[in-house]
């Protein structure tokens, strides 16, 4: 706090006079400093433009990203590009593995990204980074489907740069396979992470892990995240109280559903997980009775990056409860 000293001085009107503008000036002052003070212990937030610019970067760099394509290659490049610094530290791990498909056996890769926190657990957040295979002849970017989300959680990654954990570690997953192959099935989806949670089992990291939440479909300019019953009932109600506390209330659970998605694997091993997904995306009509969902109308223009804010906050505001939780 900045004090004002008034002097005296042998005029004694002007002293009146300069006490009285003081008077004055002191309010000024004080609102000046205090908007200053407001202004540099303003928290940090996520960038939901920032989000919205990588998606279009990402979009132009691999538009098709299908299973063994020039844009799946690319589009790990652009990954591996955004996280130099934790490559350096030892923080980045490459997770290759083959797996059995309808279409022969294919190479995949996971990405993990670790940002050490202070306290003991895990808190992973995923998002598949790759397109629907079965789409691959036609114009199908999924900006929405695994694009945006890629996006978001490059620019997750980085605020915790910046700001790193200070109670459970997090990392960043970007999975690969999550689509089908073929058609969808038990055995033909879901790859990447299958693969991941089954190695975590076996090597004990399973245990360490707090929470497995999932980002999907969250870019939608109409968003409002489903209350997916395959999530653990407790994430679901951290994830509540995270959109009051964010004012983000009326973007979450208007529907009610089932995602079959990343978050199963984990479940189906005792992890806590939580899918943030937005399945109604776009009009449902008589031609695209599913809306933009797998077609060639899930471009850019259909996500924005004030959707991307709101996730982004979510997830954010989500990692500090799951903090308190445990």
């Amino acid at each position: 706090m900045t004090s004002v000293a008034l002097v005296n001085t042998c005029h004694p009107e002007r002293s009146a006079a300069k006490s009285k503008d003081l008077r004055l000036f002191l309010p000024l002052l004080v609102l000046l400093l205090t908007a200053t003070n407001l202004h540099a212990a303003a928290p940090a937030r996520f960038n939901g433009q920032a989000a919205f610019a990588l998606t279009q970067q990402f979009l132009n760099v691999a538009p098709k990203r299908y299973l063994g394509s020039p844009g799946h290659a690319k589009a790990e490049a652009f990954i591996k590009d955004h996280f130099k610094p934790e490559i350096a530290k030892g923080h980045f791990e490459t997770d290759s593995f083959s797996a059995s498909t309808p279409a022969g056996l294919m190479d995949m890769r996971n990405y993990i990204v670790k940002y050490p926190g202070k306290k003991d657990g895990v808190i992973v957040i995923a998002s598949h980074y790759e397109t629907n295979y079965p789409l691959r002849d036609i114009g199908f970017v999924g900006a929405n489907d695994g694009a945006c989300t890629t996006a978001l959680l490059i620019e997750i990654g980085n605020y915790l740069r910046t700001h790193p954990p200070q109670g459970y570690s997090v990392w960043l997953v970007f999975d690969d396979g999550e689509e089908a192959v073929q058609s969808w099935s038990n055995s033909d989806s879901l790859y990447g992470t299958r693969h991941l949670a089954a190695k975590w089992s076996q090597d004990g990291t399973l245990k360490k892990i707090k929470a497995f939440m999932v980002a999907d479909m969250i870019g939608d300019k109409d968003l409002n995240i489903d209350k997916d019953a395959n999530s653990t009932p407790w994430l679901l109600d951290l994830l509540q109280q995270a959109a009051k506390n964010t004012g983000h209330s009326s973007y979450v659970f208007k529907n009610q559903t089932a995602v079959e998605d990343d978050h199963l694997p984990f479940q189906q091993r005792g992890v806590p997980v939580l899918d943030i997904i937005d399945m109604d995306y776009g009009p449902h009509t008589m031609t695209l009775p599913d809306g933009y969902h797998h077609t060639a109308f899930d471009t850019i223009d259909k996500i924005s990056a004030h959707s991307l804010q709101i996730a982004g906050d979510l997830f954010l505001e989500m990692i500090r409860l799951i903090d308190q939780h445990g």
